[in-house]
């Protein structure tokens, strides 16, 4: 079993940038006094693999659990400590799907809610896509359904999915095996023709190359990772942001893969892999191997923030310390994102703007 995912089993125990251009300083962004309009990392003591939502006027909040899928509903991320908790679905024993439920994203798709999420019936190499369903315009609310398996032809290992949009389209991101057995998790996309249906071949836009994706040494063998993508847009560029490296080292980063609005996503030349990361161990900000990122707006729709978990001391590798963070963050003069540096934690930042 993949050493990452069998450290993401501990959680349920304890918890149930620049290429070129110009660097914007966040601590003028985000640093001030400690106040009721301030906040400090981490949001949980817990919470690997965080996913963020707003929707009409709350934040709904996942995370890896293991066992289930559940959201936590506050109107003050900062404060998720003090959220509604509403366990949403919990797997019938038995099934494929029924154990090592990881990285549950909720999406919005028409009128009803979906979440995306991997499972397997306890062995690693059955782990794949998900989808369940919910009409309640509250998605912490109602009943979720589970709509079956998703995925491509091929039918192959897959974690870590996540959803877009783009020029009235639809498409499915995931961290897959090229075959059956593991040894490098790479990154495919394609087609989806409506919430719980690929309907195109998977096309894979990254492979782990470069140096920074390529650290994940275990005994007797070498895993090199491509997980957690997600994604970002902005004016005409569109980015996948995926974790690279294996989390069970300290160099677990955000790697980013851009592209232009116009071009055709299932086309793998339409995608450029930036050769550097954009977010990556800061030692001094006690955050070690960030990644497994989300994005959200303030509520006020004009500020960009970042979520991510990261570990509070070197070699602690997948488990239950990985808690998350969140931070605000902006853009580079070549349209590409700058998550800046981790905010260290207990600094005092400001929260999203109403």
């Amino acid at each position: 079993m993949k050493v990452r995912k069998m450290s993401q089993m501990l959680v349920v125990a304890v918890a149930g940038v620049l290429s070129g251009s110009t660097h914007v300083g966040l601590a003028q962004l985000t640093e001030a006094p400690a106040s009721s309009a301030t906040f400090t990392n981490p949001l949980l003591a817990v919470g690997p693999d965080p996913w963020v939502v707003y929707w009409r006027g709350y934040f709904y909040y996942s995370n890896t659990t293991g066992a289930n899928v559940t959201l936590l509903k506050t109107r003050d991320l900062s404060d998720l400590r003090n959220a509604e908790k509403v366990v949403v679905w919990t797997p019938e024993p038995g099934q494929p799907w029924s154990k090592d439920l990881w990285a549950p994203e909720l999406h919005r798709w028409g009128n009803k809610w979906y979440i995306y999420v991997a499972a397997d019936a306890g062995k690693n190499e059955g782990h794949r896509i998900y989808v369940l369903e919910n009409p309640n315009s509250d998605p912490a609310a109602g009943t979720y359904t589970l709509k079956g398996k998703i995925t491509d032809a091929t039918d192959k290992w897959a974690i870590d999915a996540t959803t877009f949009e783009v020029n009235g389209q639809h498409y499915m991101v995931w961290s897959g095996w090229e075959g059956d057995a593991d040894g490098e998790q790479d990154l495919f996309i394609a087609h989806m023709s409506n919430p719980w249906t690929i309907d195109s071949p998977r096309t894979k836009i990254s492979t782990p190359t470069y140096a920074f994706e390529t650290h994940g040494d275990l005994p007797g063998r070498h895993v090199n990772v491509n997980e957690g993508p997600e994604f970002l847009r902005h004016g005409e560029h569109m980015f996948v942001v995926y974790s690279a490296s294996a989390c069970w080292t300290d160099n677990y980063s955000l790697g980013v893969l851009e592209a232009k609005v116009s071009a055709n996503p299932l086309d793998a030349t339409s995608w450029k892999k930036l050769d550097h990361p954009f977010l990556s161990t800061d030692a001094a900000a006690e955050a070690f191997s960030p990644g497994h990122n989300g994005f959200f707006k303030s509520p006020n729709g004009k500020e960009d923030w970042i979520i991510y978990h990261a570990n509070p001391a070197a070699g602690e590798g997948c488990g239950s310390l990985r808690s998350p963070r969140m931070q605000r963050f902006t853009w580079n003069t070549d349209g590409t994102p700058n998550f800046g540096e981790p905010a260290a934690l207990g600094k005092s930042l400001v929260k999203p703007s109403r």
